[in-house]
């Protein structure tokens, strides 16, 4: 049974240019309508992905008014649609006009439909990447972990691994650079566990001077320094029956290593000043995007205390390291910040997530997140460019993506690499790559490799 063709939806009033339509764009289910209100109920029927429309249309083909009045009708009562504007030869300004009131595209008549075809296209699966952003979105709407966008491997075994651990009574360390998500992992894993009543209590240990880090952390009695007017409980304290997330462990000055690895071995805290141990029953998670094994050697980190507080160690990788992340986790800003500062429909060229796509992201979510944020203020259309982003975009080949010519280039290096190892026996590269003889020649004939000894 072959599969069910997308909608699109050609809103023009010339029955020829219709028919034309209908011809090359016969990939697509292609449903007509003639004016606004026509539009409006095969919109409501059909609900298109992607729409073209004219800007002249009846009553007064030759006037825009027709055409805009559709355009903020469409973009209400279906803000994901992706509309492509079909404007006169020389009517630039409206055209510019149409995107900046949330069109996706537009095209000169007359057009090349192959050209069209592509844009149209590009509309589909950009509406497929939001659409499949949103259903992660909405499986993770009730989770602990809801402020974690991902779709890569290595990740989702991370989370996997959170909710874990999550009811065992264990420390936690976070490793990973800045701005990977350390502090949401930890309110998810807090999320996760039985203690998710009780208070989450973060601190940042580099953020604090060492002179008041202790007091932060374990309290103060009255009098106990200058300025101590009054009992003050500590950050363990405040966490009592909760989590207590240390970021930055590894800049805890080595002075209050010792108190904070005398208390993972008691659980009693000692304010200053104070003469008594305090129970408290907090779960300490911790995080840092130093190497502690190296801090260990340099003697700037107690051996003791990174085993006692690395019961289970999580990995987190940098974004870079994330298949398809930044570009799934930008389409989900840009709709938060747009929503935030009512830009309406608002969403990212082709180029821009391209050039998403292939920035490093040295500080990682935070800076993506920083990045958007401008970009949705600062954005003139109803599209968010690479110069709005300030990315430099790449010179993408798409073929490089085409799914036949990734798996051929596999195929090829795992037969080359196998016969090399083998030293060019067929008969145990075939058991290697578990297929027949027949096959695996069929693959040589294929990448035209010899069939002597390599």
């Amino acid at each position: 049974m072959s599969e069910k063709k997308r909608t699109l939806l050609v809103v023009e009033d010339d029955p020829a240019l219709q028919k034309q339509m209908r011809w090359a764009f016969d990939a697509y289910e292609v449903v007509t309508a003639e004016d606004r209100e026509s539009a409006i109920i095969q919109l409501r029927r059909h609900e298109p992905a992607v729409v073209t429309m004219d800007l002249g249309l009846p009553p007064l083909p030759d006037d825009t008014a027709e055409g805009f009045a559709l355009l903020d009708e469409i973009l209400s009562l279906a803000p994901d649609t992706k509309v492509i504007v079909l404007t006169g030869q020389h009517d630039r300004e409206n055209a510019v006009r149409a995107v900046g009131a949330g069109a996706y595209d537009f095209f000169a008549k007359p057009f090349e439909p192959d050209l069209l075809l592509l844009t149209i296209d590009r509309a589909y699966r950009l509406y497929d990447l939001q659409m499949e952003n949103r259903k992660l979105q909405m499986q993770h709407a009730r989770g602990p972990l809801s402020g974690v966008i991902t779709r890569d491997a290595g990740m989702l075994r991370i989370l996997r691994t959170i909710e874990k651990v999550a009811s065992a009574n264990v420390t936690v360390m976070l490793l990973g650079e800045s701005g990977t998500g350390k502090e949401i992992l930890a309110k998810g894993l807090h999320e996760a566990s039985p203690r998710r009543n009780e208070r989450f209590v973060a601190i940042n240990c580099a953020a604090i001077p060492e002179n008041l880090l202790e007091s932060e952390l374990f309290g103060y009695e009255r009098g106990a320094f200058t300025g101590a007017v009054k009992q003050t409980p500590g950050k363990f304290e405040l966490a009592h029956k909760g989590t207590l997330f240390l970021d930055e462990i590894g800049d805890l000055p080595i002075a209050l290593q010792a108190k904070l690895l005398r208390f993972l071995q008691e659980r009693l805290v000692e304010r200053i000043g104070g003469r008594e141990g305090i129970p408290v029953d907090v779960r300490v998670v911790c995080a840092t995007h130093q190497d502690l094994r190296a801090q260990i050697s340099n003697g700037k980190f107690r051996e003791d205390l990174f085993y006692r507080l690395a019961e289970i160690v999580i990995d987190i990788p940098p974004l870079r390291a994330r298949d398809g992340d930044a570009s799934l986790l930008a389409h989900a800003f840009v709709q938060r910040f747009a929503a935030d500062n009512r830009r309406g429909a608002l969403g990212l060229t082709e180029e821009a997530a391209a050039a998403i796509s292939a920035h490093q992201w040295p500080g990682n979510v935070r800076e993506l997140e920083n990045c958007i944020k401008r970009a949705v203020i600062m954005a003139d259309s109803g599209r968010i460019s690479a110069d709005d982003l300030g990315l430099s975009a790449p010179d993408e080949d798409f073929a490089a993506l085409n799914l036949r010519q990734v798996r051929d280039e596999a195929e090829r290096a795992a037969v080359v690499r196998v016969l090399a190892r083998v030293n060019g026996n067929i008969a145990r590269a075939a058991e290697v790559l578990g297929v027949s003889r027949p096959t695996l020649y069929d693959l040589m004939n294929r990448f035209g490799l010899k069939k002597d000894p390599l």
